[in-house]
């Protein structure tokens, strides 16, 4: 028997109590100790929150969306240029010591996460590669930059600290693009199955 789809309000509550633990002082200062905690773990949490909460958006909204956002190229390509601001070790820093310049770091990442749930499915497979495509990349080639500088690019975060982020950035793309394609290799097979079952009909 198929299990129910975890249903909307479930969601936005699971992404509010997410988005509540994140703000408390003893989780924030935990997550933004350490830089590759920081990039690593409380950015793709924000995004889980705003992925969470967007499930809430009524049919109103969501077709408002749909018509800037064809075929989710819009809403990736924000994606996109959020996470290359945010990677910038200026910004991390200014995040740490401001509080507009987090509560906007915040803000852009709930958004970025909306924008993935709403504009993933209706990139397709090819749209998706091509997303992926420039976020993975991007992730190595500013890994090794934190890895082969030879100055601390935050003046918040040890020499060492930014070289463990590197590491993490370029394992964590590394694994990604792996897992991806597995996932579009199983699609093909699942595809070519099906193809095979219609014709053996």
């Amino acid at each position: 028997m198929k299990r129910p789809a975890c249903k909307p309000w479930h969601q936005a509550a699971i992404g509010v109590a997410l988005l509540v633990l994140l703000a408390l002082p003893f989780a924030r200062h935990w997550l933004e100790a350490s830089m590759w905690r920081h990039m690593l773990l409380q950015f793709p949490l924000l995004m889980l929150a705003g992925t969470l909460l967007a499930a809430t958006l009524p049919a109103r909204a969501r077709s408002a969306i749909a018509g800037w956002n064809a075929h989710g190229i819009a809403g990736l390509l924000g994606v996109v240029v959020v996470l290359s601001v945010l990677m910038i070790p200026r910004v991390l820093d200014l995040a740490l010591y401001r509080g507009d310049i987090e509560a906007a770091k915040c803000a852009a990442l709930l958004l970025a996460g909306a924008l993935l749930r709403l504009s993933w499915q209706p990139a397709g497979l090819v749209l998706q590669s091509f997303f992926l495509g420039m976020l993975l990349p991007m992730m190595v080639v500013v890994g090794q930059l934190y890895v082969d500088s030879p100055l601390r690019l935050c003046n918040a975060y040890l020499q060492d600290d930014q070289e463990r982020l590197g590491q993490w950035l370029i394992g964590v793309a590394a694994l990604l693009a792996l897992a991806w394609l597995a996932h579009v290799g199983w699609l093909l097979v699942r595809q070519d199955a099906r193809r095979e079952q219609a014709q053996s009909r």
